[in-house]
């Protein structure tokens, strides 16, 4: 019996071949039988007969007297239709196999409600548009609902299933948590319809090992998929399955592969990678290095530096990268003595200076371990060249060579002839790609000191940068200082790398430096990145305090004009945003109070502006 499914394709594959017909386009053995005159009518006489003219050529099967052209086409008429009635339907396919289960708890009846509105307001007819007004935008909530849900261990209900992935289709920064709440079920409709194909490039095949041994640590599984049953751990053999994906899978699907792998077993993952290593393209194999970075460890070591001999620039660039990041390893060290022999101590001088000599030439040696000989517009060589060592060797050893001293010493030492900024650039990135705190807080210096020339810290990049490798506490101390210090001009690079919700004193920076922005009378639309994150940002619980600011105020002389209901507006849609967020944490929680009474921010009905209905309680029991 056809499922209908089943015949949806049929009936699909059966409208293709009338529309193939229709365009002329028919096998030569087609063949039309005319009962009217005993005629077998071949649709390539047709044809023939259309290309070259009835005047040229009778119609196949045309009864006297008629004219000519008339009769081509009721034979062409004649002989579609018999085609479209004597059409025999496919044969059923296997029914498919239920979508497995998915036994964790359903969301609360109030946060199912607020996810319904959430991937309604997408398609909204003001969604993504300006931030004029005091709404909160929907749009930019989303994921922050989605992660908080996927805290609680809730799954999606099954009747939001195609609206949430049709959502994580269209905004990339939404798929790994999209998928993980909508669960394996995803990857079931996922495999029924093309448009959300993407969901099954980062599933992982049931085969996938485990971390083997005892005490090994657990990677989560991709997004989406629950982990798979313990199978074989330790084998030696890579599971048929995944060696099959390897071999025959798209590029997209073996780099989501070799990534998931590589989480969960990276030994398992560079041997499957080794497999086909050499017959790989330069861009593939230079993507599929690049995976070697989650769970790079010393066992990863022979194979990279196999790879410093690798015919692309590019991919020798990134072994070497990979390598510079492995303190104990032997590219390490000839990297180390390299650098050292360019960035002297010299203990003679009355103060202590580091005295720089930078390479003379770039020799094979070095281009075989990375250092790109060829220095970009307007950067000479030999400073190239050093930036390039300095770079790629372990911060440990200028320890060693300043005997002993810390890093915050070692980077407050002159740099003679003007070698500061090009050394103190070069430890950054170091301190960067080798995950160093101490170098990094000693680079970045004081927030309140730092100036917009200070070395190794030259732009919001930069600094941006540095800040990554710091513990997020110590992280939105130092942003708080630096917005503080300076104000908000250089802070948006800066406050993106902040943890969510901001710390309280973060929090109390920025709303600062905004009021202060206000009373200033400053152009208010040059904050409205600044405002935008601090909704997504601030920690709702800083909403009561903000009340006081969203009243209108009186523009100082000199302001822009509309400035001050431009703040206003502002405040108030941060206040709201904040109100609404809390209530959203408070329905995940199940702490969610009767609907009109938790003081929410607008919290339009289930079919308002949308049509979206609200799934009936029973809906997520009803999936096949």
């Amino acid at each position: 019996m056809m499922t209908a499914d089943d015949h949806m394709t049929t009936t699909g594959n059966v409208s293709d071949h009338h529309a193939i017909q229709a365009a002329g386009h028919h096998p030569a053995d087609c063949r039309t039988t005319s009962t009217d005159n005993h005629a077998t009518v071949h649709w390539d006489d047709l044809v023939a007969t259309a290309l070259l003219g009835t005047e040229r050529r009778t119609p196949p099967g045309a009864a006297p007297g008629t004219e000519p052209a008339a009769a081509l086409l009721d034979a062409a008429a004649v002989a579609t239709l018999r085609r479209r009635a004597g059409l025999r339907p496919a044969a059923p396919r296997p029914r498919p196999a239920p979508a497995p289960p998915d036994t964790r708890p359903p969301l609360p009846a109030a946060a199912r409600r607020r996810l319904t509105l959430l991937l309604a307001d997408r398609l909204g007819p003001g969604s993504g548009g300006g931030r004029r007004g005091t709404a909160p935008d929907l749009t930019e909530l989303l994921p922050q609902w989605l992660s908080a849900a996927n805290r609680h261990g809730y799954r999606a209900p099954a009747a939001l299933l195609p609206a949430l992935l049709d959502a994580a289709r269209a905004r990339t920064d939404l798929r790994s948590a999209a998928l993980a709440l909508a669960g394996p079920r995803a990857l079931w409709l996922a495999r029924a319809n093309p448009d959300w194909r993407f969901a099954l490039r980062g599933s992982v095949p049931p085969a996938l090992p485990e971390p083997a041994g005892p005490g090994a640590p657990s990677a989560p599984a991709a997004a989406g998929v629950p982990a798979p049953a313990p199978e074989a751990q330790g084998g030696a053999e890579t599971p048929a399955a995944v060696r099959r994906l390897w071999e025959e899978g798209l590029f997209a699907e073996r780099v989501a592969l070799l990534e998931a792998l590589r989480r969960r077993e990276p030994a398992a993952a560079l041997a499957l990678l080794g497999t086909t290593w050499r017959t790989e393209r330069a861009e593939d194999r230079l993507m599929f290095l690049d995976s070697l970075r989650t769970g790079l460890s010393g066992a990863d070591e022979p194979f990279l530096e196999r790879a410093l001999a690798d015919r692309s620039r590019n991919v020798r660039a990134t072994a070497a990268e990979l390598l510079s990041a492995l303190p104990g390893s032997a590219f390490a060290a000839r990297m180390a003595a390299r650098a050292a022999a360019c960035v002297f101590l010299d203990s003679t001088a009355p103060v202590p200076l580091l005295t720089v000599v930078a390479p003379h030439a770039c020799d094979a040696a070095m281009q075989r371990d990375g250092v790109a000989p060829k220095p970009p517009s307007g950067r000479g060589e030999r400073a190239w060249w050093l930036g390039q060592l300095v770079e790629a060797a372990p911060l440990s050893c200028w320890t060693e060579r300043a005997g002993g001293r810390s890093a915050a010493e070692i980077t407050a030492l002159p740099v003679a002839d003007g070698w500061q900024p090009e050394l103190h650039a070069a430890w950054s990135r170091a301190a960067v790609r080798q995950r160093n705190a101490e170098w990094s807080r000693a680079l970045l210096g004081s927030p309140s000191a730092v100036s917009a020339a200070a070395p190794g810290t030259a732009s919001p990049g930069e600094r941006t940068r540095l800040l990554s490798a710091l513990p997020t506490d110590e992280r939105a101390g130092w942003v708080a200082g630096f917005i503080a210090a300076h104000g908000l001009s250089d802070a948006f690079q800066l406050l993106g790398v902040c943890a969510v919700p901001w710390a309280a004193p973060l929090g109390r920076a920025v709303v600062d430096a905004l009021d202060i922005a206000r009373e200033a009378g400053s152009y208010p639309w040059s904050f409205s990145g600044v405002m935008g994150l601090a909704e997504r940002c601030l920690d709702p619980s800083e909403a009561d305090r903000l009340e006081l600011l969203t009243a209108a105020t009186d523009e100082p002389e000199g302001a822009s004009p509309g400035a001050g209901g431009y703040w206003s507006e502002a405040f108030q849609r941060l206040v709201r945003t904040l109100r609404l967020r809390r209530t959203m944490l408070d329905e995940l929680a199940g702490r969610a109070e009767p609907a009109g009474a938790s003081g929410d921010a607008r919290s339009p009905g289930p079919t308002e502006r949308t049509g979206v209905a609200v799934p009936r309680p029973g809906d997520d029991d009803r999936f096949p």
